[in-house]
């Protein structure tokens, strides 16, 4: 497959890029600053591009057949100066792939966000959904049903507190409303929404992820 990720030049998006390229994709790492990305490959492509500038994803998209979204602000404060920060170039990405006919979108968001956020503890919703994190995870549910409505082959992966150190590969997945485990490395995030791009097992689910 030919995978294009949004946002890969660090965290989550650059393990990705690694776990796709071993399973022997081509990757297009898009990114403001994709010589950050510490990988080198044949398959490789390093792109640069502006997630939120319509023009550079658009042009991004054309010859893939899948495109994981990853890109997040590195700061909090990023949120309150740009609060649609996830579903602004979410809405690029689902304009390019209508008009060129990508089919496969598979989107990072976080658990918590929507429906899920029912399976939290208490405080947890309290102080991070609802005051902590309240901008990130308001337009993480704008950008999901933006996702839901796209019409295009999508999957929401939705992991908790991500933490760092190599895949584990024993983490749980789940589609329906059970609580799982409260943190996933980066790693096995990156694996998982590269198996959600390769295949139809999770097609048009929002996962929750943790181990």
């Amino acid at each position: 497959m030919k995978i294009l990720i949004l946002g890969a030049s660090q965290g989550t998006g650059a393990w990705a890029v690694q776990a796709a390229l071993a399973r022997g994709h081509e990757v297009t790492a898009f990114a403001r600053s994709p010589q950050k990305l510490a990988i080198e490959h044949a398959k490789l492509h390093k792109l640069v591009g502006d997630f939120h500038d319509r023009a550079s994803v658009a042009a991004a998209v054309s010859g893939h057949d899948a495109v994981i979204i990853t890109a997040s602000a590195t700061k909090l404060a990023t949120f309150k100066d740009e609060p649609h920060y996830f579903s602004k170039g979410t809405a690029f990405a689902i304009a390019a792939m209508q008009a060129c006919g990508v089919k496969r979108l598979v989107v990072l968001s976080a658990n918590g966000t929507g429906e899920s956020r029912k399976m939290l503890p208490w405080l947890a919703q309290t102080i991070m959904i609802d005051w902590l994190l309240k901008i990130p995870f308001a337009d993480h549910a704008v950008q999901e049903q933006l996702v839901r409505d796209s019409g295009l082959e999508w999957v929401i992966a939705r992991p908790g507190r991500l933490t760092d150190g190599p895949a584990r590969g024993k983490y749980r997945a789940n589609s329906k409303l059970e609580p799982v485990p409260n943190s996933i490395s980066r790693a096995d995030v990156g694996g998982f929404l590269v198996t959600a791009a390769e295949t139809d097992t999770w097609l048009r689910q929002a996962v929750q992820l943790g181990g």
